[in-house]
């Protein structure tokens, strides 16, 4: 019972990580779109570079880790072309069409899809404490948006495109729970990857992006970093999650993720930092204390 706690905690602290890696995004997508990227063109330079580094690193380390059944592709289809590559387009473009932390908020709508469709798929119980935790949570992050007695007006396109993203989001946590029954999590990550690359290519305009890259070499070193601190690194930290914690759960603590991305968003964009925005905070701490 102790070392299953012990795991627990373990796969906490690793869905966590990757909730504050994902949380540091915008920096990143603000200084692509500033350099002429498109939503899509975003999702596909971290499908790009996060699939390269992650074959090069399998390549090196264990071949036999990017051995897949084709049986098994739909699985990341699911991981790759509707969880990230769409989650990508519709986060990248709320990002891109509001402030930060309002796109931030609207996706973590996703805690809501993840507990009801691990109810459906994975029987998990909708418990008292989970409950309480997701209102919390999702409490803060609407403060923390300032979307209660703020001047910010939500037009109806963002609010769609950030429920969007909160859903794809939200997908990961199924398809990836059924793949890491089947495969390492280097493998889920890999494959993820790979197919959110396919998935974004056919409208990403890959020349366009090569044109960018060229006017301004320093552009890489932007992309390297999307690609390796806010793709690679919590795709890794979260997949290993969900090893050990139930997906509802998981959704949950990842909510920290607005957290980071409001401290960023004051700290580096100059957005209004409030006593709305610090109960939020507190609010989203609070839930992943009930939640530990």
């Amino acid at each position: 019972m102790r070392q299953k706690k012990k795991s627990q905690k373990i796969s906490a602290m690793c869905v966590i990580a990757g909730g504050i890696l994902w949380g540091c995004i915008s920096i990143f997508v603000k200084r692509l779109t500033a350099g002429g990227c498109s939503s899509l063109q975003i999702a596909m330079i971290r499908g790009i570079f996060g699939a390269t580094m992650m074959a090069g690193y399998l390549l090196i380390k264990d071949r036999r880790l990017l051995r897949i059944r084709l049986r098994d592709i739909w699985i990341f289809v699911g991981t790759g072309i509707i969880s990230l590559a769409l989650f990508n387009w519709c986060y990248f473009s709320a990002i891109q069409q509001s402030q930060a932390s309002v796109a931030v908020v609207l996706l973590y709508t996703s805690p809501i899809f993840v507990m009801l469709m691990s109810a459906v798929f994975f029987q998990e119980p909708i418990t008292k404490r989970k409950v309480a935790a997701l209102l919390m949570a999702f409490a803060g992050c609407v403060l923390v948006a300032g979307l209660l007695g703020g001047d910010y007006r939500l037009s109806l396109h963002v609010l769609l495109l950030g429920i969007g993203s909160g859903f794809f989001y939200a997908t990961y946590s199924i398809f990836g729970r059924v793949a890491l029954r089947r495969y390492d999590t280097l493998t889920v990550t890999a494959y993820t990857f790979l197919f959110a690359t396919l998935g974004t290519l056919p409208m990403g305009d890959l020349p366009g992006v090569g044109r960018l890259l060229a006017a301004d070499p320093k552009m890489i070193l932007w992309c390297l970093g999307i690609a390796f601190f806010c793709t690679v690194l919590p795709y890794l930290f979260y997949t290993s999650g969900l090893q050990g914690l139930e997906a509802g759960k998981a959704a949950v603590l990842a909510t920290v993720e607005p957290l980071v991305g409001t401290v960023i968003g004051v700290a580096l964009f100059g957005e209004p930092f409030g006593l709305m925005k610090a109960m939020g905070i507190l609010c989203i701490l609070a839930a992943v204390v009930i939640l530990r």
